[in-house]
Parts: structure tokens; C-alpha cells; sequence
């Protein structure tokens, strides 16, 4: 279920932004990586791609940044 309700791009104030649901290709470090069937908002005008909760969770199921250790993160706070 998609929860967002978005009329206008926050990027680029154009009201010509869209609910679409396709695969979401994406790039980290050159390892490239795809979330099938994502639903999401897109602007038609600048490109700006936006996610609600759930399609953030899937996004993170399968990016390669998730699958490094993420212990440096912490590193000094306390």
C-alpha cells in the first residue's frame, strides 16, 4: 500500500509529478542494484524520484550499503 499523497515535486515546485510502480534501478560504489515493482512518486519535469516508508524498507532489502558493516558509523559517540 503506498501511503503518500504528493500534488507538487519539492525539488522543482512542478505539479507534474506521478504515482508510477516499476522496477527502481540504483547505483552505489558501481554495484548496481534493482527493486522490482516499486512503487514511488516521480516528477516529470526534474526527474525527482519520491518514497514512502515502504518503498524505502524495500530499497534498503537490497542496496549494497546495507550489506557493509556499519559498526564505523558509531565510531566515537557516545
Amino acid at each position: 500500500m503506498f501511503a503518500m499523497n504528493v500534488t507538487q515535486c519539492p525539488s522543482c515546485g512542478s505539479r507534474r509529478i506521478q504515482h508510477v510502480c516499476r522496477d527502481f534501478h540504483g547505483e552505489l560504489k558501481g554495484e548496481a542494484y534493482v527493486v522490482p515493482d516499486l512503487e514511488f512518486h516521480e516528477c516529470s519535469d526534474c526527474g525527482e524520484k519520491l518514497f514512502d516508508r515502504d518503498a524505502m524498507r524495500r530499497i534498503e532489502e537490497v542496496s549494497p550499503a546495507y550489506r557493509e558493516p556499519r559498526s564505523h558509523a558509531r565510531a566515537g559517540r557516545r
